[in-house]
C-alpha cells in the first residue's frame, strides 16, 4: 500500500496525467471543431441533399489520402510509417490529428539554429595531431569506419597516444571516479541522465563542494525525466546555492509534443581537461551494487586520459550552452598540449542525437559499420535488443558469412515489456547463427561492443528505438588501445556466468508474445 501511495503522488505521476489530460484536450477540440463544422453546415444547408454529402467525404477523403501520401514519401525510418499508417486508417480524421500532433520528432527550430551555430563556433577548437594519411595506413580495414564518424559527426577528431582504462564494474569505476575528482584543480564537468539519493551521489556531492570551496569550478548538467522520482524538481537550485553550476536538461513543461522524447542519455565526466569518462553508469546506487532491484547490476565505463578528452569537452559544452542559451569561449577548457602516451592506438569520441542536429543516426550506423567490417567475431553487451530492420540485417549478415557474433543480455529484465521485445528478437537471430547469451546474476546495463580484438565501442547508446533515434548520446571508438584488451578479457568472464539461449526462449509464453507483436509495431514511436 505504501508502495503505490508513493507512486501516486510522486511528480511522474502528475506529469503522466498532465499529459493524458492535455491530450484528451486536444482531442476535444478536434472533435468540437469536427462538430461545429458540421452544425455550421447544416445550419446553410438545412435539407442537404446527397450532392452535400458527397462533398463533405470527399474532403475527408482527400485529407485522409494527403496525410497518407505524406507519411509514405516523409523522410523518416520506414519503420515509424507502419504505426503512423496504421494510426491514420484506423481512426480516421482523428488519427490524422494525432499524426499532426506528435509526428514532427524534432527539436525546435529555435533550438536547431542554436545547436547549429554552437558546431560552427566550435570548429576554431577542433585540432588532432593525426593526419588522414596516418589514419588510413593505421587502421586499413576500418579507416572507413572511422571516416564514416567524421562525415557525420564534425566536432571532433581521431586522437592517438590515449591512454584508456575499462572498467567491468560500477564499483571498480566509482573507486576511480573518486580519486580523479579529489585531485581536480580547475574545473570538474559532469552529465548525466540520472543522479539519484544515495550513496554515489551523496559521496560525489561532498567532493564537488569540497572543490567548489577550493576555487575549482563545477557544472553539473542532469536529465529532468531521467532524475524524476530520483531528486526533487527543484533540486538544481540547491546545487547552485552550494556554489555549483547547474542545470537540467530539456525540464518538462506541459505540453502535448514528443519534445520530451529527446533526453540527455549521455554520461560524461572530465577533469580539468585532461581527463574523461564516459560508459553507461549513472550517479546512482544500483549501479554500483549497494542496492539490487534487478540482481547483480552490471554496467561498465572507459576512462580517456590525454588528447583524445577534448572530443567529450566539446560534446558537453555544445549540449550545456544549448541548455543556457549562451556562446561561451571554449579555449578555457581545452589544453594547448596534452602528454602522448606510448602504446596506446587510437580513440575516436563521436556524439548522436536527433535529426537534424545530427545529419544521421551516427550511433546505428557505428554499429552497423563494425558488424560489416569484421572478420572473425563481434561481441555485444545490451541492456536490450529491439532492433530494426536494418541493425537485425547488419547483425544476420555478419553470421551468414562466418563472424561470431554474440550478444549479451540480461536474464533480470528492468522492464518487462521490452524484455519480452529483446526474447522476440531471438529466433530469427539465433536461426542466422548468433549467439544469444543472457547474464545469470541479474541486468546488465553496458552498452559495448568488440570485434576482431582491433576495435572497441564503450558508451550509452543501447540497441533500441529511443537511443538510436530520439536521444543524445555518446561512445568512444577505440582502435588498439589497452581498453580494447581489457574489454576482451571481461566478455570472456561475462560470457561464463551467462546462459546460452535457444530460439524456444521466446516462445515460453503465449500471451506475452501476443503483446510484444502489437508493441513491435509501436516501438519506434516511443
Amino acid at each position: 500500500m505504501k508502495k503505490y501511495f508513493k507512486i501516486f503522488f510522486s511528480r511522474f505521476f502528475f506529469i503522466a496525467l498532465t499529459i493524458i489530460l492535455l491530450f484528451l484536450i486536444d482531442v476535444v477540440v478536434v472533435v468540437g471543431g469536427v462538430r461545429l463544422l458540421t452544425e455550421l453546415f447544416y445550419f446553410y444547408f438545412p435539407t442537404p441533399g446527397a450532392w452535400a454529402r458527397w462533398i463533405l467525404k470527399v474532403i475527408e477523403w482527400l485529407i485522409l489520402i494527403i496525410t497518407v501520401l505524406n507519411i509514405v514519401n516523409r523522410d523518416m525510418l520506414p519503420e515509424t510509417k507502419i504505426p503512423w499508417l496504421l494510426c491514420v486508417i484506423g481512426l480516421n480524421v482523428f488519427g490524422v490529428a494525432i499524426y499532426i500532433v506528435f509526428s514532427h520528432n524534432r527539436p525546435s527550430r529555435r533550438q536547431r539554429r542554436k545547436y547549429l551555430q554552437l558546431v560552427e563556433h566550435s570548429r576554431a577548437y577542433i585540432d588532432s595531431s593525426v593526419t588522414q594519411e596516418e589514419t588510413d595506413a593505421a587502421l586499413e580495414n576500418w579507416a572507413d569506419v572511422v571516416g564514416s564518424i567524421q562525415k557525420q559527426d564534425g566536432t571532433s577528431m581521431f586522437y592517438r597516444g590515449t591512454k584508456t582504462r575499462y572498467f567491468p564494474t560500477g564499483e571498480k569505476f566509482f573507486q576511480s571516479f573518486l580519486d580523479d575528482l579529489k585531485h581536480a584543480e580547475r574545473y570538474i564537468f559532469l552529465e548525466y541522465f540520472i543522479l539519484a539519493r544515495g550513496k554515489m551521489w551523496y559521496e560525489t556531492l561532498d567532493v564537488l563542494k569540497a572543490k567548489v570551496k577550493d576555487g575549482v569550478e563545477v557544472r553539473v548538467m542532469y536529465d529532468d525525466i531521467g532524475c524524476m522520482g530520483k531528486i526533487r524538481a527543484g533540486y538544481y537550485k540547491s546545487l547552485r546555492k552550494a556554489g555549483i553550476k547547474c542545470v537540467k536538461f530539456n525540464p518538462f513543461v506541459p505540453v502535448v509534443t514528443n519534445v520530451h522524447n529527446f533526453r540527455d542519455h549521455r554520461k560524461i565526466a572530465v577533469i580539468d581537461g585532461k581527463i574523461g569518462y564516459t560508459g553507461g553508469i549513472n550517479l546512482s546506487d544500483e549501479y554500483i551494487n549497494e542496492t539490487h532491484p534487478f540482481g547483480q547490476w552490471k554496467d561498465t565505463a572507459v576512462r580517456l586520459e590525454g588528447e583524445g578528452v577534448r572530443g567529450l569537452i566539446l560534446m558537453f559544452l555544445h549540449l550545456y550552452n544549448l541548455r543556457t542559451k549562451e556562446t561561451e569561449d571554449f579555449a578555457p577548457y581545452l589544453s594547448d598540449t596534452y602528454e602522448a602516451f606510448e602504446d596506446e592506438g587510437y580513440v575516436r569520441p563521436y556524439g548522436d542525437g536527433p535529426r537534424p542536429l545530427y545529419k544521421s543516426q551516427i550511433g546505428e550506423e557505428t554499429y552497423i559499420n563494425v558488424l560489416t567490417h569484421a572478420s572473425k567475431y563481434v561481441y555485444i553487451m545490451t541492456p536490450y535488443l529491439i532492433i530494426d530492420y536494418r541493425m537485425r540485417s547488419a547483425i544476420v549478415s555478419a553470421a551468414l558469412r562466418g563472424v561470431d557474433v554474440r550478444i549479451i543480455v540480461p536474464h533480470i529484465p528492468d522492464k518487462k515489456i521490452p524484455f519480452a521485445l529483446t526474447r522476440s528478437n531471438y529466433p530469427a537471430l539465433i536461426k542466422a547463427g548468433v549467439k544469444i547469451y543472457e547474464y545469470t546474476p541479474g541486468f546488465i546495463h553496458a552498452k559495448n561492443f568488440l570485434a576482431d580484438d582491433e576495435v572497441a565501442i564503450v558508451g550509452t547508446i543501447n540497441l533500441d528505438y529511443r537511443s538510436l533515434l530520439h536521444h543524445f548520446e555518446n561512445a568512444v571508438f577505440m582502435y588498439g588501445t589497452k581498453a580494447v584488451g581489457e574489454l576482451k578479457s571481461d566478455f570472456d568472464e561475462t560470457f561464463a556466468v551467462s546462459k546460452l539461449q535457444t530460439a524456444e526462449s521466446a516462445r515460453k509464453n503465449i500471451f506475452w508474445r501476443a503483446i510484444c507483436e502489437v508493441a513491435k509495431v509501436f516501438a519506434p514511436l516511443f
